[in-house]
């Protein structure tokens, strides 16, 4: 499969991938997440190159992720505020930031803590059924073909044995 056919996939991953499937793309959606907004705030944070990092902002913006918003006319200045559509991404970038914090952390511990401002609690993230509120494990959730299925090969093995 090609770069480039990802969105067009039967598959709700490949189509995901092909907008945040990058490593600059998803560090952009973290500092999205954590208040910055100007080019220049993003390229001093992550280092990246500015074609790099207008290209992703420029993808992330006609994917409708970002909104892209005047806030200076001369010169012209630009600020990316998350839409509706990136900010449901936040339960992605948190749950990888969550891996890291398990895996790939160290002795030190973790770099960031995450606190609930409802509760005032330090809090982990945990996937959880939306209609019983259950954790979601691997082993005990099934995937089965949806309306939207055009072939089998994003099935579980099982299922494309038996269908």
């Amino acid at each position: 499969m090609k770069w480039d056919e990802l969105a067009e996939q039967s598959c709700s991953m490949a189509r995901t991938l092909s907008v945040i499937g990058d490593r600059w793309t998803l560090l952009i959606l973290r500092d999205c997440f954590l208040g910055v907004r100007r080019f220049d705030a993003f390229q001093d944070r992550l280092g990246v190159t500015r074609g790099i990092l207008s290209d992703r902002l420029k993808q992330l913006t006609e994917a409708g992720v970002l909104k892209k918003i005047a806030y200076q006319d001369r010169p012209p200045r630009h600020e990316y505020k998350l839409t509706a559509k990136g900010l449901d991404l936040y339960p992605v970038v948190l749950s990888i930031v969550h891996w890291g914090d398990r895996h790939m952390a160290g002795d030190a511990g973790r770099p960031v803590l995450h606190r609930h401002q409802s509760c005032g609690h330090l809090f982990d993230p945990v996937l959880s059924c939306s209609e019983c509120g259950d954790p979601l494990r691997p082993q005990e959730v099934d995937v089965l073909p949806g309306p939207g299925r055009t072939d089998d090969r994003h099935l579980p093995v099982t299922a494309r044995r038996s269908g």
